[in-house]
């Protein structure tokens, strides 16, 4: 049996192998294969990092319907070959399962050295502010 430790390891592996795929294969003027492998490692690696029952919860929410049967219906429409629509549609419902993370991964790249001065550049400091709700330090 895997320690949680090392679940959580072999699932920051996999979500990263996923995301890699995924921008590959978007790269490669949207490569279904490529693609389809993204998706699958994306969501192994969810699942080994959070757990098999939290994964489903998450994406199974009644809040969140919406946004899985977009996400979800991205992948199924990329592994039945149209490739641009179905990653479109997995944009859009990730935006929509993940928008409660975002403020929250914004706040933590602002205390990061060279991002944070980044961050707080005029315009993409106005940019974050107004969509994440963030005040500025």
């Amino acid at each position: 049996s895997l320690s949680f430790l090392q679940s959580a390891e072999i699932g920051m592996g996999l979500t990263g192998f996923g995301v890699f795929f995924l921008f590959f294969g978007m790269m490669l003027f949207f490569d279904k294969a490529l693609l389809a492998i993204g998706n699958i490692l994306f969501v192994a690696g969810l699942s080994f990092v959070i757990g098999l029952e939290r994964t489903f919860r998450f994406f199974f929410q009644r809040h969140k319907i919406k946004a899985t049967s977009f996400f979800l219906g991205g992948v199924f429409v990329v592994l039945v070959g149209w490739p641009i629509i179905g990653v479109v549609l997995e944009i859009y419902g990730f935006f929509l399962l993940f928008r409660g993370f975002f403020p929250v991964a914004v706040g933590f790249i602002r205390r990061v050295p060279v991002l944070g001065s980044l961050l707080n550049l005029p315009g993409i400091s106005n940019l974050l502010v107004g969509s994440t709700n963030l005040r500025l330090q």
